[in-house]
């Protein structure tokens, strides 16, 4: 149970981590590269400002549902660190 607490702990931090640095890296591109302004909701660069919407109106399901999944994991966690091995 421990094994699999400490996957749904760090699994979903690292995959949100590693989706939210991608969408950085196309923002940088689009801003230093291109000359232009990234669009949030499209997620593509556009020549006109855009405004700035931040990462949980994005992709609620996602962030919510990997902080669920962490404290899930935690909770399994803490159960196989307290339950006695046979």
């Amino acid at each position: 149970m421990l094994k699999i607490g400490l996957l749904l702990l760090i699994l979903p931090i690292l995959m949100l981590m590693s989706a939210y640095f991608v969408e950085l890296g196309d923002v940088r591109e689009c801003l230093l590269v291109q000359g232009g302004h990234w669009d949030y909701r499209s997620g593509v660069c556009r020549e006109t400002a855009q405004p700035f919407v931040p990462w949980i109106d994005r992709h609620p399901w996602l962030v919510n549902g990997g902080m669920l999944t962490s404290v899930a994991g935690l909770a399994l966690c803490m159960v196989g660190l307290y339950v006695k091995r046979r």
